[in-house]
């Protein structure tokens, strides 16, 4: 919700007696720099695919203790409409003010008669969607920004079933944290009050070990792993300074892998992320202590978990002996072969089974899915889509959920959450190495298999940052200038078809997002971020080699942005 006047806001702020000293102090820093007060209050941080998600600060468009309390009780209001007496979990991962963040949404919540079970230090993602099934909470908050650089942080809110809130139960959330208005209407209690009233309880190893246990009963083929498969293959794993740290390495010991060995650099928690430009699995640059690890070790897979340890990359040696960090879709697709031709096997396929992908996932691991007889769902991008199909399917008894994933390495098997969960990723791509080198191949050499059965699937995904109230505007313009202006062809093939899905297609949610299917079977995709100040287009061809797919996909890639860049 934009605000009317920036600077009315931020004197508003300066004379606020709900405002502490040391966030006025900051306030006041910046008087008169006329494009950082707009940048600061020119809006509220709003819901997108991964709830509020901003840089820490003082501000409302700001990550900070009074934007926390203000959606907290905007929160805690949405509940006590759902239930009498309602519950919420609550978790957070390493950055800086995490825990400060969480014990401030806790006291509110308490302060509302709504009791909360809290960590007492940082906990996966994944980890608070199973508690709070685990616990048949009403609610649930995560406060993590993800990937994100250590500037950010976020708050994320999450339903009884354990997914994030859909975009109906978002509007009313962000509804009623509107309608809370001053700051004089949060209500808070000390953490001393919370704890005296049986209002604030914290979670503990017994719980921690619940998560690991069902996260362990994954294991698609214990019997191979645990009869020296699991022994024999080499691991090294890195959290990432994040969440993964423990959980990884318990379900791995629980799952039969014994020769893992953690990045020391990496292994404690810290916010500032100091071994990377950025903590994030996708990029080959947060492995190279990883790879140094595993050459001197002579490892045959790297794991790795973003610091909420919801998204997990995997490196592999390709057919050179050079390790290579595997994209999220040919992650997926290796774990979905793996997954059902070992059902398959052992008899164990369900006649309903079902696979769901985002529509900007590849279509390899569909196919793979359609192979074995399965369902192929698609939604939009955001996990709690993949969550609520999965909810669906448990309410009606129509399909069995068997695998959901996201190209950005976001992975499910198992019905335990309703996130993306890195631990068991990590889990699954492990066993599925150890599952093939105990036949003599590599994950490299399956993926090339793969290839040969089923065409050469190749993606790419680019990004423009355009930050504050002018990047808005600008990314506005560039999904515009797409949205009227359609293409009749890229890179010399025929667009065939466009898909806009602020129309609602195939029963989906309205969102700000353009496909453009191409003669040929290729696709782009314009997609604005909902979690960073960014306008993200995604790419994917289907050739008969690894080399002609390349050239495809450089063609388009370079056809697309060369129009991008000139709007932005």
């Amino acid at each position: 919700m934009a605000a009317a006047n920036p600077l009315e806001l931020y004197e508003a702020w300066l004379s606020d007696p709900n405002i502490d000293r040391t966030t006025k102090e900051e306030l006041q820093s910046i008087a008169g720099q006329e494009g950082e007060i707009e940048d600061r209050f020119y809006r509220d941080l709003e819901f997108g695919t991964g709830g509020l998600r901003g840089v820490m600060g003082a501000g409302t468009n700001r990550m900070n203790r009074y934007v926390i309390g203000k959606a907290t009780q905007g929160f805690a209001n949405f509940l006590l409409t759902k239930s009498e007496k309602p519950s919420v979990v609550i978790a957070h991962d390493s950055r800086n003010n995490s825990d400060v963040f969480s014990l401030e949404a806790a006291c509110v919540l308490a302060a509302n008669g709504i009791r909360t079970y809290l960590f007492r230090s940082l906990r996966p993602t994944p980890q608070l969607s199973f508690a709070v099934r685990d616990l048949k909470a009403t609610g649930g908050i995560v406060v993590t920004a993800s990937h994100n650089p250590p500037e950010y942080n976020g708050y994320k809110v999450y339903g009884s079933d354990g997914g994030q809130l859909v975009p109906d139960d978002a509007e009313q959330v962000i509804s009623y944290i509107r309608d809370v208005g001053s700051f004089d209407n949060v209500q808070r209690l000390t953490r001393s009050e919370a704890e005296a009233q049986g209002l604030l309880v914290w979670l503990g190893e017994a719980d921690d070990e619940r998560f690991a246990e069902v996260v362990a009963a994954q294991s698609v083929r214990p019997d191979v792993i645990k009869n020296g498969a699991g022994a024999a293959l080499g691991v090294v794993f890195t959290p990432l300074h994040g969440t993964g740290n423990l959980p990884v390495r318990r379900v791995l010991e629980l799952a039969g892998f014994s020769n893992v060995k953690v990045v020391p650099e990496q292994e404690k928690p810290d916010d500032m992320f100091p071994t990377v430009k950025s903590p994030n699995p996708e990029e080959q640059e947060a492995f190279a202590l990883a790879i140094k690890l595993a050459n001197e070790t002579g490892a045959d897979i790297i794991v790795g978990t973003d610091p909420d340890a919801d998204r997990m990359g995997a490196v592999v040696k390709n057919d050179k002996g050079e390790f290579v960090v595997l994209t999220g879709n040919q992650s997926g697709a290796l774990m979905i072969h793996y997954l059902l031709s070992n059902l398959k096997e052992q008899n164990k396929l369900p006649a309903n089974g079902a696979v769901v992908k985002t529509i900007v996932t590849s279509e390899m691991g569909a196919d793979i899915a359609a192979s074995y007889g399965c369902e192929v769902f698609s939604t939009l991008t955001g996990f709690k889509y993949i969550g609520e199909l999965m909810s669906k399917f448990e309410a009606s008894g129509s399909h069995a959920y068997l695998f959901g994933y996201e190209e950005s390495y976001g992975y499910l098997t198992g019905s335990y959450a309703r996130d993306k969960d890195a631990v068991v990723a990590a889990l699954l791509i492990c066993e599925a190495a150890a599952y093939y080198k105990a036949q003599g191949k590599t994950l490299y050499e399956v993926l090339l298999e793969l290839y040969a059965q089923y065409g050469t699937y190749l993606e790419r995904l680019e990004s423009r940052t355009l930050k504050g109230k002018n990047g808005v505007e600008q990314i506005g313009a560039i999904m515009s200038d797409w949205r009227s202006n359609p293409p009749k062809e890229i890179a010399g093939v025929n667009v065939m078809r466009v898909l806009d899905y602020s129309e609602g297609l195939d029963g989906l949610p309205r969102e700000n997002v353009l496909k453009f299917m191409l003669a040929d079977g290729s696709w782009f995709c314009l997609r604005p971020s909902g979690t960073e100040p960014k306008i993200k287009v995604y790419f994917a061809v289907r050739g008969t080699g690894v080399e002609e797919a390349q050239a495809s996909l450089g063609q388009l890639a370079s056809a697309v942005m060369a129009r991008v860049d000139s709007l932005a």
